[in-house]
């Protein structure tokens, strides 16, 4: 998996725990696809300051998903409902989607 793809991913289920400034920076980052040099300028930082920033949140976003699992184990369940879609019925596959939203809200 493409690394900005994963961090999204877990910044989608750590991002409350950073920092609003690491916050703001990760979803500008990893949401938004900014470049390092747009982040600065809008933050009025250094590129370093960004490049670290960034680095310190991965960090942070692998302990968090280390100690806790939660993006593992969504990915598991979605697995299995994609399964359960597979050789079940139109009900069936109904009640799967309301799973699946019920994982996205």
């Amino acid at each position: 998996m493409n690394d900005k793809i994963y961090y999204d991913s877990l910044f989608a289920f750590y991002g409350e725990l950073l920092t609003e400034r690491q916050q703001r920076i990760c979803e500008a980052y990893y949401s938004d696809d900014n470049s390092l040099q747009e982040i600065s300028e809008a933050e009025n930082i250094s590129r370093s300051a960004v490049y670290d920033a960034v680095k310190t949140c991965r960090k942070e976003l692998d302990s968090y998903e280390s100690k806790l699992h939660l993006y593992e184990s969504y990915r598991k369940r979605i697995k299995i409902y994609e399964k359960i879609r597979e050789k079940g019925d139109a009900e069936i596959s109904s009640l799967v989607d309301e799973l699946i939203n019920t994982e996205t809200d």
